[in-house]
């Protein structure tokens, strides 16, 4: 009999997640373990060419073999550019400071 090992398979949105919970063959890779959970065929707005995968919150490739009880995250693509964020977010209080308003003094 071939060994065999436990892994959860997640997927998450703000609100909730998907977790899958099975078992693999010992040797198995982060893609083939996706695959055999069926969150391809769940969630078929799940592109591995472009969704970023990892095991316990770092980047892991689709051929990383899986170790008994890994956890596989499937990331969901950034909605906005973090780095666009903060120059906004910069942007916007340059111009708060500037507008100056009511200082308290008198």
């Amino acid at each position: 009999m071939a060994e065999t090992i436990h892994v959860e398979v997640v997927y998450a949105w703000t609100e909730r997640q998907e977790v899958a919970s099975i078992s693999v063959p010992a040797g198995s890779t982060v893609g083939q373990a996706i695959d055999a959970s069926g969150m391809l065929v769940k969630h078929p707005e799940i592109d591995l060419t472009k969704n970023k995968v990892g095991i316990y919150a770092k980047l892991a490739k689709l051929d990383t073999a899986l170790r008994d009880r890994d956890r596989v995250e499937i990331y969901r693509p950034l909605i906005a550019d973090p780095k666009e964020v903060r120059k906004q977010r910069a942007a916007e209080g340059k111009a708060m400071k500037k507008g100056g308003g009511d200082s308290g003094e008198t």
